[in-house]
């Protein structure tokens, strides 16, 4: 368990939740793979504001808290595919509540 969420346990439930999927675009990826398996490069292209740094860095954390998991293909050049683990599975209804809500907020909602 990262450091991070080590001491999120200390506090609380929301805290734990807030330190594992808080990063900077790691709610928009779970969106992203609910849909089904993709590679790095066109997760950033779904992404465009997002650096391929920080994609990295979100990807490798999701992996590490079980919410993403990352497959290698021995292939050349490799191949790098990303899915959502059952656990990143298990957040589909958190991810849709939010973004139904997020359209409503900002008046894309087409309801």
């Amino acid at each position: 368990m990262r450091l991070p969420v080590r001491r999120a346990v200390e506090v609380c439930p929301v805290e734990v939740a807030v330190s594992v999927l808080g990063g900077t675009w790691k709610l928009t990826l779970v969106k992203h793979l609910l849909t089904g398996t993709r590679r790095f490069n066109e997760l950033g292209r779904l992404l465009p504001l997002a650096n391929t740094k920080t994609l990295t860095r979100q990807l490798r954390e999701l992996e590490e808290d079980g919410i993403v998991h990352r497959t290698v293909h021995p292939e050349v050049p490799p191949r790098v595919e990303y899915s959502l683990t059952g656990l990143g599975r298990s957040l589909e209804p958190i991810v849709r509540i939010m973004d139904e809500w997020g359209a409503r907020f900002t008046g894309t909602d087409p309801a």
